[in-house]
């Protein structure tokens, strides 16, 4: 699945700059920099927006080809922001075949996004993962820490209200 890029306007502030360009310098001459770096890139801005993987290229003097190409094989890495709630749905097989994707096709249509987006308030991002591990569950997904199993449809909307009451 290929990682999307957000819509949602880069707001970087100077601080968090100032942290990544002594990231940056910490490890500039170390072979193999750039896994580290993003790591914590992403631990100060919380997603790894394009603007940021230039700041590493040019910091860390590599191709911005290979700091993206880092960035969107790792699973660990996030190209989009996540909101305060991020749901994450199980579209792993056990998930997928007790109608996981019908769920997160229902979280899209009433939150007005794709996987991998986060809503313009920021409240709610949501996620496609390929196992949760709780098969025994199944379907399940996740809000932040909160699991829940053996989903249909119909209870989308009333777990989403919890969140969008908070």
């Amino acid at each position: 699945m290929q990682k999307k890029i957000s819509s949602i306007p880069f707001a970087g502030t100077p601080e968090q700059e100032a942290k990544l360009m002594e990231v940056i310098a910490k490890s500039k001459d170390d072979p193999g920099a750039v896994m580290p770096v993003l790591q914590e890139a992403q631990e100060i801005y919380g997603y790894l927006p394009i603007e940021v993987q230039k700041m590493v290229a040019e910091g860390l003097d590599v191709p911005l080809e290979e700091v993206y190409g880092v960035s969107t094989f790792y699973s660990q890495f996030a190209l989009s922001p996540k909101g305060k709630y991020n749901i994450s749905v199980c579209l792993g097989t056990a998930c997928y075949v007790k109608g996981s994707g019908d769920i997160l096709n229902e979280l899209s249509e009433q939150l007005g996004i794709g996987a991998e987006e986060c809503t313009p308030d920021g409240k709610f991002s949501l996620t496609a993962c390929r196992c949760i591990g709780a098969c025994g569950l199944a379907p399940v997904m996740t809000v932040n820490d909160d699991v829940y199993g053996r989903l249909v449809v119909e209870d989308v909307e009333g777990i989403l209200k919890k969140y969008k009451d908070e």
